[in-house]
């Protein structure tokens, strides 16, 4: 499967199906017991603080999205605010950098609560595979958002098989980079859209890939 990356958001580039999962059944359910564990190694890690620290301001306001009990910001980098929003609240409760977590399914309720133009950037850890609304997500996140903010979306080659939606399976890693820059242009409002392979030691460690979107917003009174 190959996704169309044209600039139009207008056409129906992502059909339903490509967004079912092996596991259907409720994500409370999976995610009710907490995992105290990274999902990708200590390398690929690294290199998801590095991007944190090339885009996102120093003293700002920050969206750690799907978050869970470790954020990988740079420890020597202070914020205002983080926010954590996740599916599980142990985990939040545990995370060190999070001024405040909210528990909630974004595959059941996309709309984010919070207010327009809150945060000075945001984060979607190697999570955007398991979104089954990923464009209304993205849509909600570039309202959330100020003007030019960056969102960095990471992602590996692992995943929990069973959650991740089909279309994930369905491609490779630079199909995965296409596909989440489709979900961008799809939820309109972002620009500035970079795709990145950031894999620190090819074969000897975790892959990790970026997408990288700045939202765009039209200035007040247009």
């Amino acid at each position: 499967m190959t996704p169309d990356t044209s600039d139009s958001a207008s056409t129906p580039l992502l059909p339903a199906h490509i967004f079912r999962r092996q596991d259907e059944s409720p994500d409370a359910e999976f995610y009710q017991q907490p995992r105290f564990v990274t999902h990708i190694d200590d390398a690929a890690i690294a290199a998801v603080t590095q991007l944190y620290r090339e885009y996102f301001p120093a003293h700002g306001t920050l969206l750690d999205l799907m978050s869970s009990w470790v954020s990988h910001l740079p420890p020597e980098v202070p914020y205002e605010r983080v926010v954590g929003l996740g599916m599980n609240e142990a985990e939040l409760r545990a995370n060190p950098r999070l001024a405040a977590c909210v528990v909630q399914d974004l595959n059941q309720q996309p709309s984010l609560p919070f207010d327009d133009d809150t945060f000075d950037g945001a984060a979607i850890c190697v999570s955007i595979d398991y979104l089954t609304q990923p464009v209304a997500v993205l849509r909600e996140l570039a309202r959330v958002l100020r003007s030019a903010a960056p969102l960095v979306i990471t992602f590996s080659n692992r995943c929990f098989p069973s959650k991740a939606v089909a279309a994930w399976h369905a491609l490779d890693d630079a199909g995965h980079l296409a596909l989440v820059r489709q979900y961008l242009q799809a939820a309109g409002g972002w620009h500035r859209i970079e795709l990145l392979d950031r894999s620190p030691r090819p074969g000897r460690s975790d892959p990790l890939f970026a997408v990288v979107g700045r939202v765009h917003k039209a200035p007040a009174g247009h």
